[in-house]
């Protein structure tokens, strides 16, 4: 089957599971994705006339992959990691952000929630001064399994649409009487239990990194959290240029240098002094990546942080050169802190 897909977009297989997709580059055959929304008898999301059910957690996912669909479970060669890797002959169904978002914007019957969403994209493209190509509707409502209580997540496509976006909502969240609120301390709390769950750390570190983000927080008293992610335009990348080795485990102290690529999914970034407290202790370690969300703006150019991951040997053979990098967001012990 043709069919390429991206971070945002979600995909459907023949036995109705619906995933979401990771990453930007993937094999020929298959596409890098983990569900999201399984069916089931005590689900307490309908669409249609199919109960499902929505796992959350890393540890989730991979256990009902393992136990329901074990051959979707492989050792990708390239990425050396156990990935949940969905064969395209398998796939039903792709789900794209920004015709969904067009779906909203022609539908003369939205549920309140959708109306929510489609006014969130509405103003944010209109203060942002974009197009409606660059910006949709991922998440739930992506694919019609979303509650009154689901959070809305835009997602926003293009280097220049992304950086615009940005600016946009940072104004928007110093609008006093605006709909865009920014986390207090209560939403903190909440945000901190949630991602606790797999994602270790203090609440004293996680107010201090989290409530600096441009990227999440309220809508109308709705939960939201933009994706930014590259234009196809921009993925030079095929799967097999670089390849990536794992070379054990460790927490770093480094200065960030370059933050441009820290707002994207996946976000990366650029470090200098990096000193290996604990762990394999490689060189050069020059960057921390994280194909995870709750890891964009985690950091700014010329800060010191403390970070704990897994350490790889960065293969590029596109461009003959090699480096170590440090990917966060595979085991719940994985953090990136100000120092």
């Amino acid at each position: 089957m043709t069919i390429e897909a991206r971070e945002g977009d979600f995909i459907e297989d023949i036995n109705r599971v619906i995933f979401d997709v990771k990453g930007l580059v993937h094999p020929a055959d298959r596409i890098v994705a983990f569900p999201r929304f399984i069916p089931s008898f005590s689900g307490n999301r309908k669409r249609k006339n199919t109960l499902y059910g929505k796992v959350y957690a890393l540890s989730e996912r991979f256990r009902f992959i393992r136990q329901s669909f074990p051959d979707y479970l492989v050792h990708d060669s390239v990425s050396d990691e156990r990935l949940c890797e969905v064969p395209k002959d398998n796939v039903k169904r792709r789900y794209e952000p920004v015709e969904k978002l067009q779906g909203l914007r022609n539908s003369k019957d939205l549920e309140p929630l959708e109306a929510r969403a489609l006014q969130f994209a509405e103003l944010l493209k209109d203060h942002a001064r974009t197009s409606w190509r660059t910006i949709g509707i991922s998440g739930s409502i992506l694919v019609g399994l979303h509650t009154e209580s689901s959070d809305i997540d835009p997602v926003v496509y293009g280097s220049e649409a992304c950086w615009k976006t940005h600016s946009a909502l940072t104004n928007l969240l110093k609008q006093k009487s605006g709909p865009f609120r920014a986390y207090d301390h209560d939403g903190l709390k909440a945000l901190f239990d949630f991602r606790s769950k797999d994602t270790a750390g203090s609440i004293k570190d996680f107010v201090r990194t989290e409530s600096r983000k441009v990227i999440q927080g309220k809508f109308m008293g709705t939960d939201f959290f933009v994706r930014f992610v590259k234009d196809w335009s921009e993925i030079d990348e095929k799967y097999g240029d670089v390849h990536y080795r794992n070379v054990g485990y460790a927490r770093i102290k480094a200065t960030v240098v370059e933050d441009s690529e820290s707002i994207f999914t996946p976000s990366k970034y650029s470090i200098e002094g990096a000193t290996v407290i604990e762990g394999n202790k490689v060189q050069p370690l020059n960057e921390i990546a994280s194909f995870r969300g709750r890891f964009c703006e985690q950091a700014k150019e010329g800060e010191v942080i403390v970070a704990q991951g897994k350490v790889e040997r960065v293969i590029d053979k596109k461009h003959d050169h090699e480096y170590f990098r440090l990917l966060l967001g595979n085991k719940p012990s994985d953090f990136m802190i100000l120092a």
